[in-house]
């Protein structure tokens, strides 16, 4: 079921993706690419207005699915899946990492400056 859900979020978002690139902030957009023929058939305002609620809709349902789908993650999963890991490693010893060792280092020597002839 998860599966489902991922696959149409993911379907949503990239619908999303291409409304909002459609869209432009000044006005232009999908319907400045159609010139004066978008004008007299589609209309200039009908389209930014069908981009926006598209855009406005996608984001709710990308929302409501992610939410929804909280509700069909199996909670009992996890806890067994931690159960058999902390079962194999019962017999085992823990190893202990090692400790952190720096390298020689010697004082750095003041260099000395030349002299200055006047």
């Amino acid at each position: 079921m998860l599966l489902i859900f991922g696959i149409l979020i993911i379907l949503a978002c990239v619908l999303l993706g291409f409304f909002v690139l459609i869209q432009n902030p000044k006005g232009g957009g999908l319907s400045g690419s159609f010139g004066g023929f978008g004008n007299q058939v589609i209309g200039v305002r009908q389209t930014t207005d069908v981009l926006e609620k598209g855009t406005w809709i996608l984001a709710a349902i990308i929302a409501v699915l992610c939410l929804t789908s909280s509700f069909f993650v199996d909670k009992n999963s996890a806890a067994r899946q931690s159960k058999t890991i902390m079962e194999q490693n019962a017999g085992r010893p823990v190893q202990q990492p090692a400790p952190a060792t720096l390298p020689n280092t010697t004082p750095a020597q003041p260099q000395q400056q030349p002299a200055q002839n006047k």
